[in-house]
């Protein structure tokens, strides 16, 4: 079993910074892609916001290119998503995504409980 746990969420005004972590633990045996994505009352489908593949390519949503930055730190299985210049249309729940494939092969994604991003004035 994987545990997934984000932090770094919070209220923050028009034009501000936050910086988002994703920590996974437990029995890992290779984290293949990392990925943030959100999602808001409105729309309750989750939105995939940044990916970042274990060979470090990344991808990002139009929305916040040029804004967020998704980065990994292999040895600490901690992925983070830096967002800058934030908007009150970035406001939503962020989820981390961590694909993990097991010694046997077996490939799985587990999923963070989620981490609350405001942006308000």
């Amino acid at each position: 079993q994987v545990e997934v746990v984000e932090s770094g969420g919070g209220l923050v005004q028009p034009g501000g910074t936050l910086r988002l972590s994703c920590a996974a633990s437990g029995n890992i045996f290779r984290i293949y892609d990392m990925a943030w994505y959100r999602q808001t009352p409105e729309n309750r489908a989750r939105e995939l916001v940044a990916l970042i593949s274990d060979d470090d390519s990344t991808h990002y949503t139009d929305s916040v290119k040029d804004r967020f930055t998704i980065s990994r730190d292999n040895a600490k299985n901690t992925v983070y998503l830096q967002m800058t210049n934030l908007k009150p249309e970035d406001t939503a729940d962020y989820y981390c995504k961590v694909d993990h494939k097991y010694a046997q092969g077996i490939l799985f994604s587990y999923w963070g409980q989620g981490t609350q991003v405001t942006v308000s004035s």
